[in-house]
């Protein structure tokens, strides 16, 4: 192969972050050869520093390692780590980038990552990714879990690069794989498009001098916080203070450090994402330390995201949790006990000081470092706030055509949103590169799989320390001795990190080494794992079914941290249920299916047009389906955003590329009959005016939007002057007299949700109130507008436009839950009483309008789509994701996605990179010719069936019907669109129907190897 054949590519992707990673994943699964740009020495960002996420509680580790190992093999995607760009040149479709490789004075080729350098190497430094808390050598491995497991060499405090003195690492190294005479290396590369996902930084409050960081030893930032809990930080994964290594009994978080000012030194803005993960924070800490007191000195507590409400409430519930509501200063430090003091405010009991043994900084989110020189290389625009500037009718595209921007560089990101706008990238890529999907794709080849039939069973047992959150609680050399004694165990091990690249590479040698034929790996947890080893197998030529996987961190050292010796044992315990049933594991094999490439959608509002366009565009057949007579769905009701967006405009450029484009097929006042198929292979019966018809389809994505919720409140419906917020923008853009009259109105936040039958925050409402504030000052500088709020949700830069209304004399008033405005007609207005906390009063208002803020509420048509898809909903009544940070768009049912305020009420901004989402995912189905089907399905035995039909009732995928056989009709399962998940075993009456790789002898084996013999004796 020649240099400019190697170097020639589709998409170069900046960044290698979770964003980074996932856009790769997504691009390489739809054709197109990647090349993955981090000028880091590992793959991970900044959430590979974080330990776990929220509202799962998932380690952050066990979201992205699966996902590095996952790039790494792919062979589409090439990992260039340790490298910045400087220069890019050419138009979309011919990118020509010279990308600059920095010296790691490694060779990559020879490092195994053995650690041994580190050990000799006498220069101690403090360790960055452990955010400086603890110490590092000069030459060492980014992080345990790295991808590339490469270690390298710190020219800044290396004795050799610095002062020509030691070279005791290059005698040390057994491979000879270091190379302190190494020299920067350029190439380049020829691409098609080019994706900016480089991340973010956190706010530095050394900077400013704020709140005694960087001179108060006991006074920490979130990042810093987030190293203590991790297991694999500085201290182990125990919360000790830095100052004595002592835990803290007292914590104290302060929000919006850095964020939400306008100080010289901070952001404007509002960083979205600092209130959840404090509360995380909160909950983790109460997790490790139940008797610990925590304060969180905060302004808004801003909840907006899916089931964020609910998660503060957790947080908020905990014994010894206070949330206060006040600016604070942090006064002095303590000598004797380096404690630290805060002053705050009280409405009952004016300024306190209050000492506490650890203060916590809730920094917020700023832009990548250098982001200037990255903006110039690129010839991209910045916003006013440092971050990329992007078009408000498309936020993934960049000023200039063929550059894309996902991830938090947009602006202030959570991770599903990061994740999304990875997946809207590779769809606007595919749309650009359609033409050369597939061209330069390799197909990844697996060894043969060996027969194991005729062999003696050699079952192999790994038992991973997951740095500390398995190490600190279960004795691993004592699991690890006990297993080897097992019956059937040929072979014993230990693993630091199971799900590192390098490790999992162990499993796989060591599968062919000792010849196993059956692999137990004692580790967390199956859900986000399982699909990762089953591979590794795949790799050593082993059935990817002769795994089984021990849950030894959820189910054993996190729920029995303090105690040990309790909790070793039932890791033993654990292994040797494992061991037992790998004993009976049977070789299944997957199986592949067509696909049809049309795409189907749900939906013919804002996210469902873009979705079906986007993917029409990318040359797949998309039909259109739409319940109501004219497309556009909710965003017909909108005229305008706050960033100025023309909605209307946008919206009827929308509706005529539909109808225009060849390749989209769309159908109004149309109803689903019915929905039969699987992934690849789905047909949906649609009855519209001009009669009933079948549509075969690959993939469907529901776009079936959201509407707005009918208040029973504050005299609605009872008087025409009431109105809720859509309704007051209508009456706005029509200039109606009753608005253009108005000398005076009242804005009610929260009517209908963020209470018991809605426990959720309908996102929007906040910066809706704000948009048409500002519009009535617009046309009336005089008017009269109070906004009664319990928390001014207008995160990211939407605050910016909070602090406008503000300062052209928009009222606010916030209210509690238990003291809501009383509203009370007066003549032609009305009286609005409410309670002042601040002034301690109760407030009484006249008002010509009354705005309601009304929930956000799923569609009539939800619980009906959802039915025809076999797709959940979350308590709240919207579409339930497959997972909240790995598979947002996605639903558990395989081939059907989702976008929209279908998913959960979102801006229009938010819900046009949802729909690029869906269709990028639904794209790397419809892209391939076929899909794979799982193995682990269930049959029927049909000798002992009775034809009771009680399979058929209780299964929720409509996997099983009847067929006509000799011995008349029997139970039969479709095997594509089993989900495994048993529930017809239990109903059968003559277990006539059964699961693989959960059978009867698999699941009594381990049933009976629960008891330990010396217990079954007595």
């Amino acid at each position: 192969m020649t240099t400019a054949e190697r170097n020639i590519g589709d998409v170069l992707i900046v960044g290698g972050g979770i964003s980074g990673i996932q856009a790769s994943l997504d691009l390489a699964n739809s054709g197109f050869r990647v090349y993955l740009v981090d000028k880091s020495p590992a793959l991970g960002g900044k959430m590979s520093q974080l330990d776990k996420t929220f509202p799962t509680n998932d380690c952050s580790m066990c979201i992205e390692s699966p996902k590095f190992i996952e790039c790494a093999r792919n062979p589409n995607i090439e990992i260039i780590t340790y490298t910045e760009v400087e220069r890019v040149e050419g138009e979309a479709g011919d990118f020509k980038v010279t990308l600059l490789k920095k010296p790691r004075y490694i060779s990559e080729e020879k490092c195994t990552g053995c650690n041994i350098c580190v050990d000799y190497c006498p220069v101690k430094i403090p360790d960055p990714f452990n955010q400086n808390l603890s110490e590092n050598k000069a030459v060492h491995i980014y992080f345990s879990q790295a991808v590339p497991l490469v270690t390298y060499v710190d020219p800044e405090t290396c004795l050799y690069l610095k002062e020509g003195k030691c070279q005791i690492c290059v005698g040390a190294c057994k491979t000879k794989a270091i190379d302190l005479h190494q020299k920067p290396e350029r190439m380049e590369v020829e691409v098609g498009a080019i994706l900016l996902s480089p991340g973010y930084e956190t706010f530095n409050p050394k900077l400013r001098n704020d709140f005694g960081y960087g001179r108060m030893p006991n006074v920490v930032t979130s990042l810093d916080f987030e190293r203590i809990l991790c297991a694999t930080g500085p201290y182990e994964g125990e919360i000790l203070r830095p100052s004595d290594k002592k835990h803290p009994h007292k914590i104290a978080w302060i929000q919006c450090v850095g964020s939400r000012q306008v100080t010289p030194g901070g952001n404007s803005y509002c960083s979205a994402v600092c209130c959840a993960y404090t509360q995380k924070q909160v909950i983790l800490a109460k997790d490790h330390s139940a008797d610990l007191h925590a304060t969180v000195f905060h302004n808004d507590i801003r909840a907006h995201g899916k089931d964020f409400e609910r998660f503060y409430q957790r947080a908020e519930k905990l014994s010894d949790v206070r949330f206060i509501r006040s600016y604070v200063t942090v006064g002095r430090e303590i000598e004797s006990s380096k404690n630290v003091t805060i002053r705050y405010s009280t409405f009952e009991d004016g300024v306190k000081e209050e000492e506490f043994d650890l203060v916590v900084l809730s920094v917020g989110l700023n832009p990548p470092k250098d982001v200037e020189a990255l903006a110039e290389k690129f010839g991209i625009e910045l916003n006013p706030q440092g971050f990329c500037k992007t078009n408000p009718y498309n936020p993934i595209e960049t000023n200039r055509k063929g550059i894309f921007v996902s991830g938090a560089f947009q602006g202030p990101l959570d991770i599903p949103e990061s994740v999304v706008t990875a997946s809207g990238a590779d769809a606007l890529c595919g749309q650009l590169l359609a033409s050369r999907r597939g061209r330069l794709e390799r197909e990844r080849v697996y060894p043969a799989e060996r027969d194991v039939s005729q062999e003696e069973l050699k079952i192999g047992v790994v038992v991973c320390y997951c740095g500390a959150n398995i190490g600190r609680v279960v004795d691993i050399p004592a699991v690890i001795e006990y297993a080897s004694t097992l019956p059937n165990v040929s072979w014993a091990g230990e693993n630091l990190f199971a799900c590192s690249t390098e490790n999992a590479k162990q499993i796989s040698d060591a599968i062919v080494e000792k010849g196993l034929n059956r692999v137990v790996l004692a580790a967390c947890t199956p859900r986000t794992h399982e699909p990762l080893f089953r591979d590794t197998c795949r790799e050593a030529g082993l059935n990817q079914y002769f795994f089984e996987f021990a849950n030894i961190r959820e189910h054993c050292s996190w729920v029995h941290s303090r105690e040990k010796e309790s909790a070793t044992e039932k890791a033993k315990d654990i292994v040797r249920m494992s061991v037992a049933r790998a004993a009976h594991l049977e070789p299944l094999q997957e199986f592949q299916l067509p696909v049809d490439h049309t795409g189907l959608v749900v939906g013919g509002g804002l996210a469902g047009m873009t979705a079906a366009l986007n993917m029409a565009e990318q040359g797949f057949e998309v039909y259109l389906i739409e319940k109501e007579t004219d497309l556009g769905g909710m965003a017909r009701r909108i005229s305008y955003t706050l960033e100025g967006m023309d909605v209307q405009g946008h919206l009827s450029g929308l509706i005529r590329k539909v109808y225009q484009h060849p390749r989209v097929h769309v159908s109004t006042d149309a109803t689903i009959m019915e929905v039969s198929g699987y992934v690849g292979n789905f047909t949906t019966r649609v009855k519209t005016q001009l009669g009933a018809r079948e549509i075969k389809h690959g993939t469907a994505i529901i776009a079936t939007g959201a509407q707005e919720y009918k208040p029973t409140e504050y005299l609605y419906g009872e008087n025409e002057r009431v109105l809720t917020q859509l309704e007051l923008e209508g009456e706005i853009t029509r200039q109606s007299e009753k608005v253009l009259g108005a000398r005076s109105v009242v804005m009610i936040q929260c009517v209908g949700c963020r209470q018991a039958d809605r426990n959720y925050c309908s996102r929007v409402c906040c910066s809706q109130a704000i948009k048409n504030a500002l519009k009535l000052k617009e046309i009336n500088p005089e008017i009269d507008i109070h906004v009664i709020f319990r928390d001014m949700r207008t995160y990211g830069f939407k605050e910016n436009y909070y602090r406008e209304a503000s300062n052209q004399n928009v009222k606010f008033i916030r209210y509690e839950p238990d003291g809501k405005p009383v509203v009370a007609a007066a003549g032609s207005g009305f009286t609005v009483t409410v309670p002042d906390p601040v002034l301690g009063q109760v407030m009484e208002l006249e008002a010509d309008l009354i705005v309601l803020a009304a929930a956000v509420i799923p569609s009539d048509s939800t619980q009906e789509v959802g039915r025809f898809f076999k797709v959940s909903m979350n308590p709240d009544g919207f579409f339930q994701e497959a997972h909240v940070k790995l598979r947002p768009v996605d639903f558990a049912a395989d081939g059907v996605f989702l976008c929209g305020t279908a998913h959960y009420p979102k801006h229009i901004t938010e819900t046009i990179s949802q729909a690029y989402g869906a269709a990028g995912r639904a794209v790397g189905i419809l892209s391939r010719e076929t899909v794979t089907a799982s193995g682990a399905v269930c049959d029927v035995n049909e000798s002992a069936c009775i034809s009771c039909g009680a399979c058929i009732t209780c299964c929720n995928y409509g996997a099983i019907e009847f067929a006509d056989t000799p011995n008349g009709k029997k139970a039969r399962v479709k095997s594509i669109l089993c989900k495994g998940d048993g529930l017809c075993n239990t109903k059968c009456p003559t277990g006539a129907i059964y699961l693989k790789h959960y059978t009867d002898d698999e699941i009594f084996a381990q049933i009976d190897e629960a008891i330990p013999a010396r217990k079954k004796a007595h």
